[in-house]
């Protein structure tokens, strides 16, 4: 004990030297703020990379190396969060990371498989101080012996899964199985499927998923970014230090509700209008709204011109719309054929009308004058007004939010009445795929933002040239007495010309990769990992993969959980699309979350409607039954339960029907409740679906007839030691027999 911790004191001394230096990096650097244009480049390129550093250095802090490994070979290696070299001249490894090939026997090696190892201890800290070793011997012919021998090798993951909950999800680094290194370890090209039922650590495995990933190729996903796409922004705050912890600050965590930038979903749908807009034929319908957009006359447009008047016809404007659409481009990018077909049509009615000979019918105008007559055209603002109508600007907002407003030329008179609201600036998370649609359909006329930008490049050309004339012309003035040998001096205006030095004048984007891309709706992820992948409608996984087009993805979920309504619910349906049956599929079989007493109680839930189901064993056994109740007061009874069922440190998690939540949370005091509650508080309540992937020390369910059985079989799953159930209307088939 006393060598180890020698050991971890050493670490940290070496962490603390090291965030000294980069905290002081980081203040030098922005001190020096009136500097250069490329200084100041140089500067920001530093404090970026020092304050990622800084970030990561701080997030692992606690508990920063948690294993040893002693090789046949005498060697040793000390396992940690992160990587750490001594200060020397080899740069000497210290601390071997986690993730580096070296460490993966403290994951894969047995009794059978040593893999050269003779013995794995498990170093407990709290803090910076060791409080426990847990050594197996993998060598059969060892005989040392060290008074912390751990027979089973269960000690250290008993003892994390008996561990009261913080309201946060923790990292599984020190306790990762076998099962769960292959898939956090596996290539990370194409799609790879993680199924597996409550418990199973299938979120946890696709965080350090993420982790090994950044870790294992570090220069493309830094640059592209990895995405993280979560059930709810409840789950994304329970997971959100995960990462962190394992030195990884560079991921964009997000619903599918954030993913268009500048809309964040805070209204909510009904289930059957979730289910219209989330179907695939959608994008079929977006397609026919944008299109009944580039509008015909009706019957005619005149045009006043030079006291002429042009009329543009059905015929004309038809020929114009047709030849815009067979360019194949986006209808706001189509935008500028279709200007283009009717300036010449309007050219040549005008040319027609005032330029056509009375005598031979042959035309006085020559090729100037028509082009003349196009620009003059191009002038009139009665022209505009005609395109405007004819072929208008849309924004993605403006599109969706009107045909919501009035969806029943589009859709069959029952759907149309699921999704049909007033124009709104409040979203929906099913609206969000739709907006994304739309902007793929709208595309953008980017022709005013491309003069914008070449202007203000000749503008810094400009001064830039300047800059260089007033070089020059003082170097002239200060050699004009000297000898044509000492003139011979390099100057500014000799090596480099306006251009190049405008360009180094132009400001360079330092926001992280995960920064631009929350805010860039095109960006391509080097990675996307879907949690609770079942859940996500066909519109939903459309988005997903336009953000992903090299289908580098890891999805974890279980169909069994599938409760949206507008969920696929299925791999085989969701992937067809786009890979077919090019992926790779895993399971996750062992429950290391759920009691054996509780899953059973969920089981039959499950089995009531399906007799085949079997879901993933439990490694534990707490010796404690839930328990199912009748109620009068229903919310004088759940108050008295969750003074029964409060742990002493961990949490408690009352999960009920919405309707509900009023009339409870006036009789609990100190609860957490709404769209986004403090898991960190002793008492939550929640909503069947705010609990997905969520765990709880105890739970308390409500109404349980109320929820379907994917809702009740997630709820039934939360808790880690004790369930209750209380209800005061009929129980479901799966819990008549428990009450």
């Amino acid at each position: 004990m006393r060598h180890e911790q020698e050991f971890i004191d050493g670490l940290y001394a070496r962490v603390d030297a090291l965030r000294g230096d980069t905290e002081s990096s980081v203040t030098d650097a922005l001190a020096h703020g009136d500097t250069p244009m490329q200084a100041r480049l140089e500067r920001d390129i530093l404090v970026a990379e020092r304050s990622g550093l800084l970030a990561a250095l701080n997030a692992v802090d606690g508990s920063l190396c948690f294993g040893r490994l002693d090789l046949t070979s005498g060697d040793v290696h000390h396992i940690g969060r992160i990587g750490l070299r001594a200060d020397d001249a080899e740069r000497t490894p210290v601390l071997i990371d986690w993730r580096a090939d070296v460490a993966r026997p403290f994951y894969l090696a047995t009794g059978h498989t040593p893999m050269g190892l003779r013995r794995r201890r498990h170093i407990t800290s709290e803090g910076r101080t060791v409080t426990a070793l847990h050594d197996e011997f993998l060598d059969v012919g060892d005989e040392t012996r060290t008074g912390h021998e751990d027979p089973s090798g269960d000690a250290v993951l008993l003892a994390a899964l008996n561990s009261a909950r913080t309201g946060r999800m923790g990292d599984i680094v020190r306790t990762i199985q076998a099962d769960q290194d292959r898939i956090i370890r596996a290539p990370h090209r194409g799609v790879l499927v993680v199924e597996g039922g409550p418990g199973t650590g299938k979120t946890a495995v696709a965080l350090h998923r993420a982790a090994y990933l950044l870790y294992e190729h570090r220069e493309l996903l830094a640059r592209r970014a990895v995405l993280i796409v979560g059930p709810n922004p409840a789950f994304l705050g329970y997971i959100g230090e995960v990462l962190p912890a394992l030195g990884e600050t560079g991921v964009l965590l997000a619903t599918v509700g954030e993913l268009f930038p500048g809309v964040r979903a805070t209204a909510t749908d009904t289930p059957e209008a979730a289910a219209v807009k989330g179907r695939a034929g959608m994008a079929d319908v977006l397609t026919e709204v944008v299109r009944a957009r580039q509008a015909l006359p009706d019957p005619v447009i005149a045009i006043e011109h030079e006291r002429e008047i042009l009329m543009l016809d059905d015929d004309l404007v038809r020929v114009a719309r047709e030849r815009a659409r067979a360019a194949k481009l986006p209808h706001n990018a189509a935008r500028e054929h279709f200007e283009g077909h009717i300036l010449n049509t309007l050219t040549d009615l005008y040319a027609e009308r005032i330029g056509t000979d009375p005598y031979d019918g042959g035309s006085l105008l020559d090729a100037s004058d028509i082009t003349q007559i196009r620009d003059d055209l191009a002038e009139n603002p009665e022209v505009w007004a005609a395109v405007d109508r004819l072929w208008p600007r849309i924004t993605p907002r403006r599109l969706v939010a009107d045909f919501l407003a009035a969806p029943e030329e589009f859709l069959p008179p029952g759907d149309a009445d699921a999704v049909r609201r007033p124009v709104t600036r409040r979203w929906t998370v099913a609206d969000v795929p739709l907006l994304d649609e739309a902007a793929e359909l709208l595309g953008e006329d980017d022709r005013l933002a491309r003069d914008r930008a070449a202007r203000e490049r000749e503008t810094r050309i400009a001064y830039a040239q300047g800059v260089l004339d007033v070089s020059y012309a003082s170097r002239t003035y200060e050699f004009e007495d000297k000898d044509e040998e000492d003139s011979e001096v390099l100057s500014a205006h000799d090596v480099i010309d306006a251009e190049r030095f405008a360009a180094r004048q132009e400001e360079d984007d330092h926001r992280s990769a995960a920064e631009r891309a929350a805010a860039d709706r095109t960006w391509a992820f080097g990675h996307v990992i879907v949690d609770e992948a079942q859940e996500l409608s066909p519109m939903a996984w459309r988005l997903l993969m336009r953000r992903c087009p090299t289908r580098s993805m890891t999805l974890v979920g279980d169909p069994a959980q599938t409760a949206e309504a507008a969920g696929v619910g299925s791999w085989a349906e969701i992937l067809a699309p786009y890979v077919e049956d090019r992926y790779e599929h895993t399971r996750l079989g062992v429950n290391y979350r759920t009691p054996a007493e509780i899953m059973d109680v969920a089981a039959a839930v499950v089995r009531a409607e399906d007799p085949a189901f079997e879901p993933p064993s439990s490694v534990r056994s707490t010796g404690v039954r839930p328990w199912v109740r009748a109620a009068g007061d229903l919310p004088a009874a759940v108050a008295g339960a969750v003074a029964e069922l409060t742990p002493g440190e961990g949490r408690l998690a009352v999960i009920a029907p919405r309707d509900l939540h009023a009339r409870l949370a006036a009789r609990l005091d100190g609860v957490t409740a709404g769209a986004e509650p403090d898991l960190t508080r002793p008492v939550v309540l929640l909503d069947p679906r705010q609990s997905k992937g969520l765990e709880f020390d105890s739970v308390l369910v409500v109404e349980p007839g109320r929820y379907g059985t994917s809702d009740l079989y997630v709820a039934l799953t939360r808790a880690t030691q004790r369930l209750g159930v209380l209800h005061s209307e009929p129980l479901p088939k799966g819990l008549v027999d428990l009450a």
